[in-house]
Protein backbone atom coordinates (compact mmCIF):
# COMPACT_ATOMS: atom_id res chain seq x y z
CA UNK A 1 0.00 0.00 0.00
CA UNK A 2 1.25 3.61 -0.95
CA UNK A 3 2.61 5.47 2.05
CA UNK A 4 -0.41 7.96 2.90
CA UNK A 5 0.73 9.41 6.31
CA UNK A 6 1.94 12.82 4.85
CA UNK A 7 -1.65 13.27 3.90
CA UNK A 8 -2.33 13.16 7.34
CA UNK A 9 -1.10 16.87 8.70
CA UNK A 10 -2.45 15.23 12.71
CA UNK A 11 0.88 12.95 12.52
CA UNK A 12 3.16 15.91 12.73
CA UNK A 13 1.63 16.76 16.14
CA UNK A 14 4.01 15.74 19.25
CA UNK A 15 2.43 14.32 22.92
CA UNK A 16 5.42 16.19 24.95
CA UNK A 17 9.10 15.42 23.30
CA UNK A 18 7.03 12.07 21.58
CA UNK A 19 5.37 11.77 18.01
CA UNK A 20 1.65 11.40 17.83
CA UNK A 21 0.57 7.66 17.75
CA UNK A 22 -2.84 7.56 16.82
CA UNK A 23 -4.62 4.22 17.40
CA UNK A 24 -8.13 5.28 18.53
CA UNK A 25 -9.45 5.08 14.70
CA UNK A 26 -12.58 3.22 16.08
CA UNK A 27 -13.70 6.19 17.82
CA UNK A 28 -13.04 8.54 14.95
CA UNK A 29 -10.61 8.77 12.35
CA UNK A 30 -7.87 11.20 11.05
CA UNK A 31 -8.89 13.64 8.18
CA UNK A 32 -6.39 13.88 5.15
CA UNK A 33 -5.47 17.27 3.43
CA UNK A 34 -7.43 16.18 0.68
CA UNK A 35 -10.74 16.27 2.68
CA UNK A 36 -9.97 19.47 4.51
CA UNK A 37 -8.92 21.56 1.34
CA UNK A 38 -12.30 20.18 -0.70
CA UNK A 39 -14.56 21.19 2.68
CA UNK A 40 -12.46 24.75 3.00
CA UNK A 41 -12.97 25.52 -0.80
CA UNK A 42 -16.50 24.80 -0.32
CA UNK A 43 -17.09 27.54 2.31
CA UNK A 44 -14.33 29.52 0.51
CA UNK A 45 -16.12 29.35 -2.88
CA UNK A 46 -19.42 28.07 -3.03
CA UNK A 47 -21.22 28.89 0.46
CA UNK A 48 -25.11 28.30 -0.44
CA UNK A 49 -28.00 26.85 0.95
CA UNK A 50 -29.67 24.36 -1.61
CA UNK A 51 -32.95 23.56 -3.25
CA UNK A 52 -34.19 27.00 -2.87
CA UNK A 53 -32.05 29.41 -4.65
CA UNK A 54 -31.90 29.79 -8.10
CA UNK A 55 -28.57 32.09 -8.47
CA UNK A 56 -24.84 30.49 -8.68
CA UNK A 57 -23.88 30.04 -5.54
CA UNK A 58 -26.98 27.94 -4.61
CA UNK A 59 -27.17 26.01 -7.78
CA UNK A 60 -23.40 25.11 -7.55
CA UNK A 61 -23.75 23.86 -4.14
CA UNK A 62 -26.76 21.80 -4.92
CA UNK A 63 -25.19 20.50 -7.58
CA UNK A 64 -22.36 19.53 -5.37
CA UNK A 65 -25.01 17.85 -2.71
CA UNK A 66 -27.01 15.97 -4.94
CA UNK A 67 -23.20 14.54 -6.04
CA UNK A 68 -22.71 13.50 -2.12
CA UNK A 69 -25.49 11.47 -2.57
CA UNK A 70 -24.51 9.54 -6.10
CA UNK A 71 -20.77 9.21 -5.02
CA UNK A 72 -22.05 7.13 -1.90
CA UNK A 73 -24.52 5.09 -3.68
CA UNK A 74 -21.21 4.10 -5.92
CA UNK A 75 -19.37 3.24 -2.74
CA UNK A 76 -21.57 0.96 -1.28
CA UNK A 77 -23.06 -0.50 -4.47
CA UNK A 78 -27.01 1.41 -3.83
CA UNK A 79 -29.21 0.33 -6.37
CA UNK A 80 -30.18 4.26 -6.49
CA UNK A 81 -28.65 7.23 -4.95
CA UNK A 82 -32.40 7.99 -3.81
CA UNK A 83 -31.46 5.04 -0.99
CA UNK A 84 -29.08 7.12 0.40
CA UNK A 85 -29.91 9.68 2.85
CA UNK A 86 -27.51 12.06 5.22
CA UNK A 87 -28.60 11.97 8.79
CA UNK A 88 -25.80 13.21 11.74
CA UNK A 89 -24.27 9.69 12.16
CA UNK A 90 -24.97 6.12 13.24
CA UNK A 91 -27.16 6.83 15.63
CA UNK A 92 -29.21 9.06 13.99
CA UNK A 93 -30.02 6.62 11.12
CA UNK A 94 -31.06 4.09 13.57
CA UNK A 95 -33.22 6.47 15.56
CA UNK A 96 -34.81 6.74 11.57
CA UNK A 97 -35.57 3.48 11.41
CA UNK A 98 -36.90 3.39 15.00
CA UNK A 99 -39.02 5.44 14.84
CA UNK A 100 -40.35 5.97 11.03
CA UNK A 101 -40.32 2.15 10.68
CA UNK A 102 -40.63 0.76 13.78
CA UNK A 103 -43.37 2.50 14.92
CA UNK A 104 -45.68 1.50 12.27
CA UNK A 105 -44.70 -2.17 12.36
CA UNK A 106 -44.13 -3.43 15.87
CA UNK A 107 -47.42 -3.75 18.14
CA UNK A 108 -47.88 -4.71 21.62
CA UNK A 109 -46.39 -8.60 22.27
CA UNK A 110 -44.79 -8.44 18.92
CA UNK A 111 -40.58 -9.22 19.26
CA UNK A 112 -37.50 -7.22 18.40
CA UNK A 113 -34.50 -9.05 18.15
CA UNK A 114 -30.52 -7.23 18.71
CA UNK A 115 -27.59 -8.93 19.97
CA UNK A 116 -25.64 -8.83 23.42
CA UNK A 117 -22.72 -7.24 21.32
CA UNK A 118 -24.22 -4.11 19.98
CA UNK A 119 -22.83 -0.54 20.08
CA UNK A 120 -25.43 1.33 22.66
CA UNK A 121 -26.76 3.40 19.63
CA UNK A 122 -28.09 0.40 18.34
CA UNK A 123 -29.30 -0.91 21.46
CA UNK A 124 -31.02 1.88 23.35
CA UNK A 125 -33.29 2.50 20.05
CA UNK A 126 -34.68 -0.42 20.04
CA UNK A 127 -34.95 -0.61 24.29
CA UNK A 128 -36.71 3.01 23.67
CA UNK A 129 -38.96 1.29 20.78
CA UNK A 130 -40.18 -2.06 22.48
CA UNK A 131 -41.10 0.27 25.64
CA UNK A 132 -43.21 2.30 23.48
CA UNK A 133 -44.61 -0.28 21.82
CA UNK A 134 -45.44 -2.90 24.75
CA UNK A 135 -43.17 -5.27 22.56
CA UNK A 136 -40.70 -7.71 23.53
CA UNK A 137 -37.08 -7.20 23.31
CA UNK A 138 -34.49 -9.97 22.86
CA UNK A 139 -30.81 -10.47 22.69
CA UNK A 140 -28.51 -13.10 20.71
CA UNK A 141 -25.98 -14.14 23.41
CA UNK A 142 -22.43 -14.32 22.58
CA UNK A 143 -20.03 -17.21 23.48
CA UNK A 144 -17.00 -16.14 25.97
CA UNK A 145 -15.38 -14.86 23.13
CA UNK A 146 -17.56 -12.41 21.54
CA UNK A 147 -18.80 -13.99 18.28
CA UNK A 148 -22.83 -14.67 18.52
CA UNK A 149 -24.17 -17.73 19.23
CA UNK A 150 -25.83 -18.98 16.10
CA UNK A 151 -27.64 -21.42 17.53
CA UNK A 152 -29.25 -19.59 20.14
CA UNK A 153 -30.24 -17.05 17.50
CA UNK A 154 -32.04 -19.57 16.01
CA UNK A 155 -34.25 -20.10 18.93
CA UNK A 156 -34.94 -16.63 19.08
CA UNK A 157 -35.76 -15.17 15.55
CA UNK A 158 -39.67 -16.22 15.33
CA UNK A 159 -42.25 -15.45 13.69
CA UNK A 160 -43.12 -12.94 16.36
CA UNK A 161 -39.76 -11.15 15.79
CA UNK A 162 -40.63 -8.30 13.32
CA UNK A 163 -37.30 -6.54 13.82
CA UNK A 164 -33.48 -7.61 13.59
CA UNK A 165 -30.90 -5.09 14.69
CA UNK A 166 -26.98 -5.92 14.60
CA UNK A 167 -23.61 -4.70 13.75
CA UNK A 168 -21.32 -6.20 11.02
CA UNK A 169 -17.89 -5.48 12.80
CA UNK A 170 -18.17 -5.08 16.52
CA UNK A 171 -16.69 -1.69 17.87
CA UNK A 172 -15.18 -3.22 20.88
CA UNK A 173 -13.48 -6.16 20.15
CA UNK A 174 -13.24 -6.12 15.82
CA UNK A 175 -15.35 -9.49 15.73
CA UNK A 176 -16.80 -9.62 11.93
CA UNK A 177 -20.23 -11.02 12.71
CA UNK A 178 -22.28 -13.66 10.39
CA UNK A 179 -24.79 -10.79 8.87
CA UNK A 180 -26.28 -13.33 6.45
CA UNK A 181 -26.49 -16.27 8.28
CA UNK A 182 -28.27 -13.43 11.14
CA UNK A 183 -30.24 -11.72 8.17
CA UNK A 184 -31.57 -15.39 6.84
CA UNK A 185 -32.83 -16.26 9.58
CA UNK A 186 -34.86 -12.87 9.71
CA UNK A 187 -36.28 -13.29 5.65
CA UNK A 188 -37.61 -16.58 6.68
CA UNK A 189 -39.79 -14.93 9.21
CA UNK A 190 -40.30 -11.75 7.52
CA UNK A 191 -38.30 -9.31 9.76
CA UNK A 192 -37.18 -6.11 8.83
CA UNK A 193 -32.88 -6.57 9.34
CA UNK A 194 -31.27 -3.04 10.66
CA UNK A 195 -27.67 -2.99 10.20
CA UNK A 196 -24.91 -0.82 11.93
CA UNK A 197 -22.01 -1.07 9.08
CA UNK A 198 -20.15 1.88 11.44
CA UNK A 199 -16.97 -0.03 11.67
CA UNK A 200 -17.04 -1.90 8.58
CA UNK A 201 -17.49 0.23 5.47
CA UNK A 202 -14.53 2.45 6.50
CA UNK A 203 -12.33 -1.12 6.25
CA UNK A 204 -13.44 -3.20 3.25
CA UNK A 205 -15.28 -3.29 0.46
CA UNK A 206 -19.28 -3.10 1.25
CA UNK A 207 -21.79 -4.20 -1.07
CA UNK A 208 -25.58 -3.37 0.45
CA UNK A 209 -27.01 -5.97 -1.76
CA UNK A 210 -24.75 -8.80 -0.33
CA UNK A 211 -26.66 -9.28 2.96
CA UNK A 212 -30.20 -9.22 2.34
CA UNK A 213 -30.59 -6.28 4.74
CA UNK A 214 -33.06 -3.65 4.85
CA UNK A 215 -31.40 -0.81 6.34
CA UNK A 216 -27.46 0.01 6.68
CA UNK A 217 -26.36 2.77 8.84
CA UNK A 218 -22.52 4.20 9.41
CA UNK A 219 -20.46 7.65 10.10
CA UNK A 220 -18.61 9.78 8.11
CA UNK A 221 -15.88 10.33 10.77
CA UNK A 222 -15.37 6.77 10.92
CA UNK A 223 -13.64 7.05 7.87
CA UNK A 224 -11.67 10.35 7.40
CA UNK A 225 -14.89 12.27 6.54
CA UNK A 226 -16.32 15.21 8.84
CA UNK A 227 -17.96 14.80 12.14
CA UNK A 228 -21.52 15.39 12.33
CA UNK A 229 -22.47 13.45 8.56
CA UNK A 230 -23.96 9.99 8.80
CA UNK A 231 -25.64 7.49 5.84
CA UNK A 232 -28.66 5.72 6.05
CA UNK A 233 -29.37 3.07 3.49
CA UNK A 234 -32.53 1.33 2.76
CA UNK A 235 -34.54 -0.28 0.12
CA UNK A 236 -35.92 2.34 -1.95
CA UNK A 237 -39.12 0.69 -1.92
CA UNK A 238 -39.51 0.84 1.72
CA UNK A 239 -38.74 4.26 2.63
CA UNK A 240 -41.03 5.68 -0.10
CA UNK A 241 -43.48 3.92 1.93
CA UNK A 242 -42.56 4.76 5.45
CA UNK A 243 -43.59 7.48 7.62
CA UNK A 244 -41.35 10.81 8.04
CA UNK A 245 -38.78 11.28 10.67
CA UNK A 246 -38.15 14.70 11.28
CA UNK A 247 -40.83 17.42 10.08
CA UNK A 248 -40.32 21.10 8.62
CA UNK A 249 -38.66 22.43 5.86
CA UNK A 250 -37.22 20.65 2.91
CA UNK A 251 -39.13 17.25 3.76
CA UNK A 252 -42.16 18.23 1.94
CA UNK A 253 -43.53 19.22 -1.10
CA UNK A 254 -46.57 20.82 -0.16
CA UNK A 255 -48.17 22.68 2.57
CA UNK A 256 -51.29 23.90 3.50
CA UNK A 257 -52.92 25.17 7.12
CA UNK A 258 -54.60 21.90 7.62
CA UNK A 259 -51.28 19.25 6.75
CA UNK A 260 -48.78 18.52 4.43
CA UNK A 261 -47.29 16.42 1.82
CA UNK A 262 -44.15 15.00 1.58
CA UNK A 263 -41.45 15.05 -0.80
CA UNK A 264 -39.78 12.58 -2.90
CA UNK A 265 -36.66 10.24 -1.98
CA UNK A 266 -34.30 10.92 -0.58
CA UNK A 267 -35.53 14.50 1.13
CA UNK A 268 -38.70 13.01 2.52
CA UNK A 269 -36.16 11.96 4.86
CA UNK A 270 -33.55 15.08 5.33
CA UNK A 271 -35.68 18.18 7.14
CA UNK A 272 -34.00 21.34 7.29
CA UNK A 273 -31.13 22.55 6.36
CA UNK A 274 -28.67 20.00 6.26
CA UNK A 275 -24.48 19.40 6.60
CA UNK A 276 -24.34 20.18 2.86
CA UNK A 277 -20.41 20.82 3.46
CA UNK A 278 -20.46 17.63 5.52
CA UNK A 279 -21.50 15.48 2.90
CA UNK A 280 -19.60 16.52 0.03
CA UNK A 281 -16.37 15.94 2.46
CA UNK A 282 -17.41 12.80 2.85
CA UNK A 283 -17.39 12.35 -0.75
CA UNK A 284 -14.05 13.33 -0.80
CA UNK A 285 -13.18 10.80 2.00
CA UNK A 286 -14.67 8.44 -0.77
CA UNK A 287 -12.83 9.63 -3.07
CA UNK A 288 -9.29 8.90 -1.32
CA UNK A 289 -10.29 5.53 0.08
CA UNK A 290 -10.98 4.18 -3.13
CA UNK A 291 -7.87 5.38 -4.90
CA UNK A 292 -5.67 3.99 -1.94
CA UNK A 293 -8.22 0.65 -2.15
CA UNK A 294 -10.14 -0.84 0.02
CA UNK A 295 -8.90 -4.22 -0.41
CA UNK A 296 -5.26 -2.53 0.70
CA UNK A 297 -6.78 -1.13 3.72
CA UNK A 298 -8.18 -4.03 5.11
CA UNK A 299 -5.21 -6.50 3.95
CA UNK A 300 -2.81 -3.76 5.60
CA UNK A 301 -5.15 -3.48 8.72
CA UNK A 302 -5.36 -7.60 9.16
CA UNK A 303 -0.66 -7.61 9.13
CA UNK A 304 -0.89 -4.48 12.00
CA UNK A 305 -3.40 -7.00 13.35
CA UNK A 306 -1.26 -9.94 13.28
CA UNK A 307 1.68 -8.03 14.51
CA UNK A 308 -0.30 -6.58 17.40
CA UNK A 309 -1.45 -10.05 18.56
CA UNK A 310 2.16 -11.24 18.54
CA UNK A 311 3.50 -8.52 20.39
CA UNK A 312 1.44 -7.94 22.77
CA UNK A 313 0.56 -11.95 23.59
CA UNK A 314 4.29 -11.92 24.58
CA UNK A 315 3.57 -9.41 27.63
CA UNK A 316 2.84 -12.07 30.10
CA UNK A 317 0.89 -9.62 32.30
CA UNK A 318 -1.37 -8.79 28.88
CA UNK A 319 -5.16 -10.33 28.61
CA UNK A 320 -6.21 -10.20 25.15
CA UNK A 321 -9.93 -10.50 24.62
CA UNK A 322 -12.19 -11.59 21.49
CA UNK A 323 -11.71 -14.20 18.73
CA UNK A 324 -8.88 -15.33 16.93
CA UNK A 325 -7.75 -12.45 14.16
CA UNK A 326 -9.17 -14.86 11.43
CA UNK A 327 -12.45 -13.65 12.44
CA UNK A 328 -11.39 -10.27 13.54
CA UNK A 329 -10.40 -6.85 11.59
CA UNK A 330 -8.45 -4.22 12.71
CA UNK A 331 -9.09 -3.80 16.77
CA UNK A 332 -7.74 -5.08 19.73
CA UNK A 333 -9.02 -4.80 23.20
CA UNK A 334 -6.72 -5.94 26.21
CA UNK A 335 -5.96 -5.19 30.11
CA UNK A 336 -3.19 -5.03 32.01
CA UNK A 337 -3.19 -6.91 34.81
CA UNK A 338 -3.90 -4.94 38.32
CA UNK A 339 -3.75 -1.76 36.01
CA UNK A 340 -7.04 0.06 35.13
CA UNK A 341 -7.52 0.15 31.61
CA UNK A 342 -8.07 4.31 32.27
CA UNK A 343 -4.99 4.29 34.09
CA UNK A 344 -3.49 2.05 30.77
CA UNK A 345 -4.75 4.74 28.70
CA UNK A 346 -3.32 7.48 30.92
CA UNK A 347 -0.03 6.12 30.44
CA UNK A 348 -0.05 5.19 26.78
CA UNK A 349 -0.92 8.91 26.83
CA UNK A 350 2.47 9.63 28.52
CA UNK A 351 4.41 7.76 25.58
CA UNK A 352 2.13 9.90 22.93
CA UNK A 353 0.04 6.56 21.84
CA UNK A 354 -3.10 7.43 22.11
CA UNK A 355 -6.00 4.49 22.87
CA UNK A 356 -9.52 4.08 24.19
CA UNK A 357 -10.22 2.89 27.31
CA UNK A 358 -13.66 1.82 28.86
CA UNK A 359 -16.72 -0.37 28.20
CA UNK A 360 -16.45 1.43 24.32
CA UNK A 361 -20.56 1.86 24.40
CA UNK A 362 -20.98 -1.80 24.84
CA UNK A 363 -21.51 -2.34 28.47
CA UNK A 364 -23.14 -5.73 28.07
CA UNK A 365 -20.44 -6.76 25.88
CA UNK A 366 -18.11 -6.06 28.13
CA UNK A 367 -19.89 -8.06 31.16
CA UNK A 368 -20.37 -10.70 28.68
CA UNK A 369 -16.52 -11.46 28.17
CA UNK A 370 -15.80 -10.68 31.69
CA UNK A 371 -14.48 -7.38 31.12
CA UNK A 372 -16.25 -5.35 34.36
CA UNK A 373 -14.69 -2.16 34.30
CA UNK A 374 -14.01 -2.46 30.30
CA UNK A 375 -10.78 -2.55 28.69
CA UNK A 376 -8.32 -0.39 26.92
CA UNK A 377 -8.74 -0.88 23.14
CA UNK A 378 -6.20 -0.26 20.27
CA UNK A 379 -8.20 0.24 16.72
CA UNK A 380 -5.91 0.65 13.28
CA UNK A 381 -6.71 2.54 9.66
CA UNK A 382 -4.45 2.83 6.64
CA UNK A 383 -1.60 5.08 8.18
CA UNK A 384 -1.07 3.14 10.99
CA UNK A 385 2.40 1.58 11.51
CA UNK A 386 4.16 -1.50 13.23
CA UNK A 387 6.26 0.84 14.82
CA UNK A 388 3.14 2.40 16.58
CA UNK A 389 2.66 -0.91 17.49
CA UNK A 390 6.12 -0.96 19.47
CA UNK A 391 5.36 2.04 21.05
CA UNK A 392 2.08 0.67 22.41
CA UNK A 393 4.85 -1.83 23.79
CA UNK A 394 6.82 0.02 24.90
CA UNK A 395 4.29 1.98 26.93
CA UNK A 396 2.15 -1.04 28.24
CA UNK A 397 5.62 -2.34 29.61
CA UNK A 398 5.68 0.87 31.35
CA UNK A 399 2.56 1.18 32.89
CA UNK A 400 2.96 -2.77 34.41
CA UNK A 401 6.04 -1.43 35.73
CA UNK A 402 4.80 2.12 37.03
CA UNK A 403 1.51 1.15 38.23
CA UNK A 404 0.94 -2.66 38.25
Amino acid sequence: MKDVRQDFPTLNLKVGDRPLCYLDNAATTLRPLQVIECMDRFYRDCNANIHRGIHHLSVKATKMYDQAHERVARFIRARSWKEIIFTRNTTESVNLVAYAFGDALVKEGDEIVTTVSEHHSNMIPWQRLAARRRAILRYIPVRPDGTLNLDEAAKIITPKTRIVALQHVSNMLGTVHPVYEVSEMARKVGALVVLDAAQSVPHMPFDVNQFGVDFVAFSGHKMLGPTGIGVLWGREELLREGDVFLTGGSMISEVTLEGAKWNTLPWKYEAGTPNICGAIGLSAAMDYLEDVGLDEILAHERSLLEYAEERLSSLDFVKIYGPGIENRVGIISFNVEGVHPHDVAQACDSFGVAVRSGHHCAQPLSLAIGAKHGTARASFYLYNTKDEIDALVDALVMAKKELG
